[in-house]
């Protein structure tokens, strides 16, 4: 996986875009993809209210963030559950059931 092209490159070939060139022509002239221009341009467009089609940065940061505490709470989960059948299995006791879960 190549390393992310650090984001004052990217608002370059951004303004570029925007100032006439075609991601195409950009894309023979610099590295990255023209697909990776467009996407760069797009997500410019996303994140300053130019478009709604889809997630901003900031969304797109919040869903990932809110992905890995959704991850790390059902790990949670498990690990409480199998903790508490062990420790009801070992005291001879079984627990109520909640109607919650």
């Amino acid at each position: 996986m190549r390393p992310e092209y650090p984001l004052e490159f990217k608002q370059q070939i951004i303004e570029l875009v925007r100032s006439g060139r075609s991601p195409k022509a950009l894309a023979k002239e610099f590295e990255p993809s023209e697909q990776t221009i467009r996407n760069w341009v797009k997500q410019a467009e996303l994140d300053s209210g130019q478009r709604t089609d889809g997630l901003t940065s900031a969304e797109q940061a919040e869903l990932r963030q809110l992905r890995r505490e959704v991850r790390q709470l059902k790990l949670e989960r498990e690990i409480l559950k199998k903790a508490a059948a062990w420790f009801a299995r070992e005291t001879g006791t079984v627990p109520e059931r909640d109607s919650s879960s």
